[in-house]
């Protein structure tokens, strides 16, 4: 395979390697809710306070941990910034040359892959759904990973650093109630071989 038609491959891959579904949350969630999810999710946004706003206006049953999610969202540059620190810690040679994170390119990469992770788990706790991820994405985003050569250790390290700088961003008597929507993420990309 040349290199022109592994770059189409890989962004093959890559536009099909959404993590989030919405697909489970029509039982519990008006679909015009649910629309402003998709939307800042198409976008790879993060939910602004207006789209926090109107989603718990038309789904009452969320209110409950909004103030986590938008606290989240307003901490997600140091969230993966301590994230990243984590994985340098763990893998102190990773953006060296010779190393799975070099060059630069390819570290910017896995700290924007955390940065993503970090918005697809506040859509969960907006939404009070652990069940977030579409199976179908987690595939593809397993091949561009295979494809890419993403070391795989590292960025459970790193997710484990976003729940961890995460949590702890969280209220204490909430940190139990929401670590799941981070365990959910991370079991689902340590099940990746």
């Amino acid at each position: 395979m040349n290199e022109s038609q592994l770059n189409i491959k890989i962004q093959e891959l890559i536009q099909k390697a959404r993590i989030v579904s919405f697909a489970t949350w029509r039982d519990t969630h008006p679909a015009e809710a649910i629309q402003w999810f998709q939307e800042a999710d198409n976008q790879r946004r993060y939910l602004t306070d207006d789209d926090l706003q109107r989603i718990q206006r038309v789904a009452l049953s969320t209110t409950r941990f909004m103030s986590a999610a938008q606290n989240l969202r307003d901490c997600a540059r140091d969230i993966v910034n301590e994230a990243k620190s984590e994985v340098l810690n763990t893998f102190p040679n990773i953006t060296q040359p010779g190393g799975r994170l070099y060059p630069s390119e390819r570290s910017e990469s896995c700290w924007r892959d955390l940065w993503h992770f970090l918005r697809c788990i506040t859509y969960g706790v907006a939404g009070q759904h652990t069940d977030y991820t579409s199976t179908e994405g987690l595939h593809y985003l397993q091949l561009l990973y295979r494809e890419l050569q993403v070391p795989l250790d590292a960025m459970i390290v790193g997710l484990e650093g976003v729940k961890s700088a995460g949590l702890s961003r969280i209220e204490l008597k909430q940190r139990k109630t929401l670590e799941p929507y981070f365990e959910h993420l991370l079991k689902r990309l340590k099940q990746f071989d």
